[in-house]
């Protein structure tokens, strides 16, 4: 797998191999101006980026923006690190996920409880980030950083909270993090284009991210730029496809929850539904059982369980 990838309009994603594996998240790169970085994984990631950079003959001290879609450990993890290396740079933020990045002790804590021993190989260090390093950009206000390109923020909850989607006029796309879900760049191969939506916990909520999806539609981009991973030109299937599985999810949630009472039994019940019927759906697309696509689903679709039996638990 390339990594760096040329996606037109100045526009390039560097693999940031997070997690060990190639194709799981990027950071994109917006020449101009002003350059500027959208996404950057988690710390053991930020060489990736850095040499990424390099190749692409764009000094560190040249970085105005660092911009995270939210502030999840595999999305802005690095955030703090990578600012280290970018002495101008400013980091750009939803107004709920400021605080986290200047004290990430919560957003440690919350990882911890979800990757357990994987934490420290996955995301350390957590850099804090000083206050005036930050700029918080609120629901459908902008940032220029070239004469051709403009960059307007959205607030898109559904995935979390803290989460904001980053119109870019140039491309007419939309990176949108987590809230319009997770391509399965590992099925480019099989010509498989698969999305499917990610309900991790703590803050997942089903009408939010619908209602992001039809901000999408009614601002008529072309382009989505995932978190993870790439991006496709054809977001009306996106949106198909997230809107199939997503009632799916939650009658396996709300099924695991029913169940049992017992937060892990209950997020194993909906994690083995989830996967039998994912692992059916791309067999009949003629996905061996043996691809490794199978691996990477088995992380998503347990933290998507817990996020499901997290938002019934709630629901009372």
């Amino acid at each position: 797998m390339e990594e760096i990838q040329k996606l037109g309009d100045d526009i390039f994603l560097i693999d940031c191999h997070d997690m060990n594996r190639p194709g799981r998240t990027g950071c994109y790169v917006l020449k101009g101006d002003k350059p500027s970085l959208i996404e950057t994984s988690a710390s053991p990631s930020i060489p990736y980026i850095i040499s990424g950079l390099q190749k692409l003959e764009i000094p560190l001290e040249k970085i105005s923006y660092i911009i995270v879609t939210h502030i999840h450990l595999d999305h802005a993890g690095g955030a703090g690190l990578l600012l280290q290396k970018c002495p101008n740079a400013k980091i750009v933020v939803h107004p709920k996920g400021a605080r986290h990045l200047i004290d990430p002790s919560r957003l440690i804590a919350g990882a911890k409880a979800v990757y357990g021993e994987d934490f420290d190989r996955f995301f350390d260090p957590i850099v804090p980030i000083p206050k005036d390093k930050i700029i918080i950009k609120e629901h459908e206000e902008t940032i220029q950083i070239s004469n051709d390109r403009v960059l307007t923020f959205y607030d898109t909850p559904g995935h979390a909270n803290h989460h904001f989607s980053i119109h870019d006029s140039k491309s007419n796309g939309m990176f949108t993090g987590d809230t319009a879900g997770i391509h399965y760049h590992e099925l480019k191969n099989e010509n498989l284009p698969f999305f499917l939506p990610s309900t991790s916990p703590n803050q997942f909520d089903p009408e939010a991210m619908e209602n992001a999806l039809q901000l999408y539609e009614k601002l008529g981009i072309e382009k989505i730029f995932f978190g993870h991973y790439g991006m496709s030109t054809y977001p009306e299937m996106v949106y198909t496809k997230i809107r199939h599985y997503l009632p799916i999810f939650i009658q396996y949630g709300k099924a695991g929850f029913q169940k049992s009472d017992n937060f892990i039994k209950a997020t194993e019940e909906t994690y083995s539904l989830l996967m039998q019927h994912i692992r059916q759906d791309l067999i009949e697309f003629g996905i061996s059982p043996e691809h490794p696509v199978f691996e990477i689903l088995k992380v998503d679709l347990q933290v998507s369980a817990m996020g499901l039996i997290d938002y019934f638990s709630k629901l009372g």
